[in-house]
């Protein structure tokens, strides 16, 4: 299961991820505080930061893989991450002398973004010049394994010390100096045990050759586009667990807390178990996705709240099987030139399905209730797996009949 902790690179920086995760999180729940504080408690002021820390991702994430594909990754990372807590520091600086505006936050969270656009693609990239290509599915999963359990501490931690320390302001400052963490496994790395792809020269059309590359091949197209259909309604879990837990159970904030607590729970307990897997097979990726959808059906239909807190238990196991094995067959499928290309264009169909999926879920929740959205939801993505399958061998026979006419 922690194989890959073998490797002196990769124990170095999980390491340091494990800090830098749960600093990021400190953020994420002290700028969620910060802007309800900031705004009297406007959830469309909430919703504006959340979507400027995204929106980069959907507009320039495919022009970031082609830059790490183009340079070398290490020193990408060790910039990115120094700009991050650059960022964090600022803010925390904003905050503790009161001068924090909601501007600031949504500026801040936009150079995030932008500087995620970059930092995401290569830092996938980069696993597999730590570990190779051997040990790539157990190290996806591991650091699946860091960020949920960084998921599960961080937003308690970031009550307990916006409590003791009087406000967010604080939580900023030390996820800035949470970045020293991963800084360093990143420099003081041993070069000689790493396996660097050869940087990728400058040349016109870089972008659409990403673009035909993962076109022409259905073992990159089909986890792609299943990991695309999923992720719209994935990404608004959250959104349903908030809405069945307040609107159908009548939980309070503590129980609200449980339930989220439970599915997180969940989600590391299936990256633990993707870590147990030498290697990512299809029946894995479709098991995942069906899945999370028959699961999301069951805790539409939980007809009390203990039963709906158990059913959040497979459907994070679900939901992390099919991130992990989708992530780790797309990896394992590229070759070292193109990776952080194919890494850009998976994180864009990744998080572009959110800003779709969310407001239908609204919607139709809205409309039926609760359980009807999730009830739903789960549904569109049993219909989606459907489509990725149809929609990769369309694909595929329309893009190999031109290659064919050419030869």
């Amino acid at each position: 299961m922690f194989r890959s902790l073998k490797i002196p690179n990769y124990r170095m920086y999980a390491a340091g991820s494990i800090v830098t995760n749960t600093g990021t999180w400190l953020q994420r729940t002290a700028q969620d505080w910060l802007v309800l504080d900031l705004t009297n408690g406007s959830a469309s002021a909430l919703g504006t930061a959340t979507a400027l820390q995204f929106l980069p991702m959907l507009l320039f994430g495919m022009f970031g893989g082609v830059i790490a594909d183009r340079y070398p990754k290490r020193p990408i990372l060790v910039t990115a991450q120094t700009l991050m807590g650059l960022l964090a520091l600022t803010l925390g600086a904003l905050t503790l002398t009161g001068s924090a505006q909601v501007w600031h936050v949504n500026l801040m969270a936009f150079l995030l973004g932008m500087i995620s656009c970059v930092e995401v693609p290569t830092r996938q990239a980069f696993v597999v010049e730590m570990v190779g290509r051997g040990d790539l599915p157990n190290a996806i999963a591991l650091n699946s394994s860091i960020f949920n359990l960084a998921r599960v501490a961080g937003p308690a931690l970031a009550g307990v010390l916006m409590h003791l320390l009087g406000g967010p302001g604080p939580l900023f400052v030390l996820n800035a100096l949470s970045f020293l963490a991963v800084i360093a496994s990143l420099v003081f790395m041993r070069s000689s045990e790493l396996n660097p792809a050869e940087p990728v020269p400058r040349a016109k059309g870089q972008l659409r050759e990403g673009l035909r590359y993962v076109l022409r091949r259905e073992e990159l197209l089909m986890p792609v586009l299943l990991i695309g259909f999923v992720s719209m309604f994935s990404q608004s879990f959250s959104m349903s667990i908030a809405l069945m837990a307040r609107e159908v159970f009548g939980a309070d904030a503590s129980s609200f807390g449980l339930a989220s607590s439970m599915f997180a729970v969940g989600a590391l307990g299936g990256a633990l178990l993707a870590a147990r897997r030498a290697q990512p097979t299809r029946k894995v990726l479709f098991a995942g996705a069906l899945g999370f959808g028959l699961f999301q059906i069951a805790t539409g239909l939980a007809p009390f709240y203990p039963a709906y807190l158990v059913l959040l238990v497979p459907a994070g196991i679900a939901l992390i099987t099919i991130n992990t094995a989708a992530n780790a067959s797309v990896q394992m499928a590229t070759s070292p030139e193109m990776r952080g290309r194919v890494m850009g264009i998976y994180f864009l169909v990744f998080t572009g399905g959110a800003p779709l999926g969310a407001p239908l879920v609204g919607w139709l929740s809205d409309l039926g209730g609760p359980r009807v959205g999730v009830i739903l939801s789960g549904a569109l993505v049993l219909v989606g797996t459907g489509l990725a399958v149809v929609m990769t061998r369309l694909i595929g026979s329309r893009v190999r009949k031109p290659a064919l006419a050419v030869a």
